[in-house]
This record gives structure tokens, sequence and C-alpha cells, in this order.
């Protein structure tokens, strides 16, 4: 199987883990990957700088109707909802969803219904339930669902919520998810 895209969603901890995972992946990465970071919406809006340091693919905060491309990282700007559409994202300031803004349930509700068994969805350290939603219909929709160990994550909320509401395909310590995405995404065949 394929996978085009690469949906992530984090809270509070999340700057540490996606520096972790990021910086993990090679440069030829073949998925884009979508992030929702919880943040308030008059946040710095240096996050792209600040995580482009720890990686070498390129970061940056989508832009309303922006192309989606294979080996870069879209971050959803601050006091905005992430939708991704088959071949793109948009961009959404409709209500907020278990009151975040961007949401990470509405980046992986809009992703499973665009890409279907070609997304993954990761769920990272959290403090609140939003993501849980949004795993779900993933997992549904034929995608698959990996959630970062509690065990491992400086808030656990998050990542246990989904344990206990979805059978995920894999919980794994965060320094082995990019390894396992990398697999995911370079196995070919009888996946």
């Amino acid at each position: 199987m394929a996978y085009d895209l690469i949906a992530i969603g984090t809270s509070l901890g999340g700057l540490s883990a996606l520096k972790m995972l990021l910086g993990a992946l090679p440069q030829d990465f073949s998925a884009a990957l979508a992030v929702v970071q919880h943040r308030h919406r008059e946040s710095d809006p240096g996050l792209g700088a600040f995580l482009q340091q720890f990686t070498l693919l390129p970061v940056h905060e989508v832009e309303d109707k922006e192309r989606i491309q294979a080996g870069h990282v879209y971050l959803a700007p601050a006091d905005y909802h992430l939708l991704v559409e088959y071949g793109y994202f948009s961009l959404s300031i409709d209500e907020p969803v278990s009151y975040a803004r961007p949401s990470i349930d509405v980046l992986l509700e809009s992703a499973a219904g665009s890409y279907n068994e070609r997304v993954i969805g990761v769920i990272l350290t959290g403090a609140n339930q939003d993501g849980v939603k949004g795993l779900s219909t993933l997992k549904a929709r034929g995608g698959v669902a990996i959630v970062q160990d509690p065990a491992t994550a400086e808030s656990p909320v998050l990542p246990r919520a989904a344990i206990a509401a979805i059978a995920v395909d894999a919980v794994l310590p965060l320094s082995q998810i990019a390894p396992h995405l990398i697999h995911l995404c370079t196995a070919t065949g009888g996946e």
C-alpha cells in the first residue's frame, strides 16, 4: 500500500515530540505530513522556523488552497482549522472543535474523507481528547492509526483516550514512530 499523507495531531508536549519525530525522517521521505499542534491564536508565528531546525524536510504553515507535495511538512496556522481535500489543503475559521482551533479531529476526519486507506493518522502527546473521534473515523475509512505510547508522552491523556476508544494499528514509543512511518511508506506490495 502506498501512503500519500500522514496526518499528525498533538497538544501539550507536542513541540518536543515533533522535534524528535520530524528529525528522524529522511530528506527523501515519500509522503506529505500535515500537523495540527494545539496553540493559542496569538502564539508566535515562528513554529515552522523552529521545527525547520530539526528536520531536512521543508516545513511551513499552510496557505489556503495550497497543493500537497510529498516530502513536505505542513503546519496548521494558529486559529485556523486545517482541512485536507484531495491534492490540496484548505483553511477554515469554523467554530473550535473540542475547544481547539486548529482541531486534530478536523484534520484527521478530512484526511480520511479525502485519502481513505492512503492516509496514516498519528496521535502524539496531548492533554485533552481532541483527535480521538478523528482517528476513529480515519481507521474506519481504511487508514492506519498509530498512537504514541502514553508512557513516553509528556501528557498521556490524549494517547490513552485514543487507545481506549480505537483498535489502533500500533502503539509505539516516540522514538519508534518515525522508523515505523519510514517502513510503512517504503514497503511495497504485501501490505
